[in-house]
């Protein structure tokens, strides 16, 4: 018996894990530090869990002297992005005039944009946001409501079937008549007949219902399949494949399509990975497999401490719309090659050992990385998580460089695995997509991107990450900037309430 037992709490747990490798675990809310025009604006965007759903929109000005804010969805591409709707005007708030609030309909699923224009006193700015629309969940009934309307259709159908009796028994008797045993009979003949008109009634409705159910459940987003798999001489490969979320049916008109076959490069490259030690988050390394055909990616892996791994893939399709694929992988023992130019990695103590409150990491060459952090970490809450570079004396390096392009890039990920996202300076939003928002190429050779004013040779020591903890628990932050050839990572652990 306690052998059965093991055996199922072992099954248990892997179908566990399998479920939460296909669980959704990109960032649900979309943040973004970026300009528009003169104006820099911190924006956040909270995206509908179910479509047609409501976009709440709250944007911070940090450039006084805006006027009002108008925002409008549009696709990304095709005809619908050049025929923009009426904008909506944001409501600037009363008590703090460089907070706007509002809320736009997306109507349906795919890679979508939000345009923002403001207007003040420097003129008018613009910006796009790009925005993937999906239904992550379907909306339960709260039982209090059901309650109430099973109560209420138990009476109507009650009243239904009294009626039909009525009419059969006393329609037609004078005042005072009492009715006969031939009438009555009829009247419970009509009561059954009418009962049984009723529930058929309800049976039709409920089978429709339940098919309008499941033909929505088909649209709840479901990221693409990649199965792990590894070689006997260090060769990850990864396969991609579609599992099927809103293909067409026969005789309708796709109104969002995706492929294995129709990935675009971020920073880049076509996948970045993250492979995350399990079940310490003691050991993470980002690299970047190479597709070698069609779906299918393969990566020569560097030397890695043996144990189970957690990969976290990010992918863009060339609408715009990323994705975070998950799998697992055990590696043994490994004569891996050393780390590629674009490649980092990290190691720190399993995170149950290590403090919520500790700011500074001190990285193997003795440099130091600092986080300016907040004294209290919320859900939800919107904030720039800035972190510092520091040499072994506590000087400014004067070497710093740009790491993929950018300052400095963060993987957040919650412990229990159900949160993972990878934040750039400019927010939430993959590079690749935000440019094809604003009419340029994801290609990130000579880029000129909106709100990034730094250069090669002019890169700060001190980098900020606009994100929000989607949800209250225990987080591990791995934080990588670079100076000279180094590519640091400093790892750090939160308490969010």
């Amino acid at each position: 018996m306690s052998k059965t037992l093991h055996a199922a709490r072992t099954m248990f747990a892997f179908a566990a894990l399998a479920m939460l490798a296909q669980a959704h675990v990109g960032s649900p809310d979309i943040y973004l530090d970026s300009k528009a025009g003169p104006y820099q604006l911190f924006i956040t965007i909270r995206t509908p869990q179910v479509i047609p759903g409501v976009a709440e929109l709250e944007i911070r000005s940090e450039t006084p002297g805006i006027r009002q804010i108008r925002a409008v969805p549009l696709p990304m591409s095709g005809p619908g992005a050049s025929f923009a709707p009426v904008p909506d005007q944001l409501t600037a708030s009363p008590q703090d005039p460089q907070l706007f609030t509002g809320s736009l309909w997306m109507m349906a699923p795919g890679s979508w944009q939000v345009r923002i224009t403001a207007e003040g006193a420097q003129g008018t700015g613009q910006i796009a946001i790009p925005v993937p629309s999906a239904a992550l969940t379907t909306k339960k009934m709260p039982f209090g409501l059901g309650a109430l309307l099973s109560v209420l259709g138990l009476f109507l159908v009650a009243g239904v079937v009294a009626m039909a009796g009525a009419n059969a028994r006393e329609a037609k008797l004078d005042p005072g008549v009492e009715p006969t045993a031939p009438q009555r009979r009829r009247a419970r003949v009509a009561m059954a007949v009418s009962f049984l008109i009723v529930a058929g009634i309800l049976w039709a409705g409920s089978s429709w219902w339940a098919s309008e159910a499941a033909a929505y459940g088909h649209k709840v987003y479901t990221p693409m399949n990649m199965q792990a798999g590894l070689d006997s001489s260090g060769v990850l490969s990864l396969n991609l494949s579609d599992p099927g979320w809103l293909r067409p049916r026969p005789g309708h008109i796709a109104l969002f399509t995706r492929s294995v076959d129709d990935l675009i490069p971020d920073h880049n490259h076509l996948m970045h990975l993250y492979a995350i030690r399990q079940p310490g988050l003691d050991v993470v390394y980002h690299l970047h497999p190479e597709l070698v055909s069609s779906g299918v990616f393969r990566l020569s892996l560097p030397v890695m401490p043996a144990g189970d791994y957690k990969l976290y893939a990010d992918i863009v399709h060339e609408s715009g719309f990323p994705e975070t694929l998950v799998s697992t992988i055990h590696i043994g023992p490994l004569n891996g090659r050393p780390l590629g130019s674009d490649d980092a990695s990290g190691s720190f103590r399993p995170w149950p050992e290590c403090s919520t409150t500790a700011n500074t990491f001190t990285l193997p060459d003795n440099y130091k990385m600092v986080w300016l952090r907040p004294a209290t970490l919320r859900a939800r809450q919107p904030v720039l998580f800035r972190f510092r570079l520091e040499t072994p004396s506590g000087a400014i390096p004067d070497d710093m460089a740009l790491y993929l392009g950018m300052p400095g890039h963060a993987a957040f990920l919650k412990t229990d695995g159900t949160v993972f996202a990878h934040i750039h300076p400019t927010g939430s939003v993959s590079m690749a997509a935000f440019l094809l928002a604003q009419g340029q190429s994801s290609d990130m050779a000579g880029m000129d991107m909106p709100g990034m004013d730094h250069h090669a040779n002019a890169v700060s020591s001190e980098v900020g990450f606009p994100y929000g903890f989607p949800t209250p628990g225990r987080y591990r932050l791995f934080i990588q900037m670079k100076h000279g050839q180094t590519v640091e990572t400093g790892i750090f652990d939160a308490d969010v309430r």
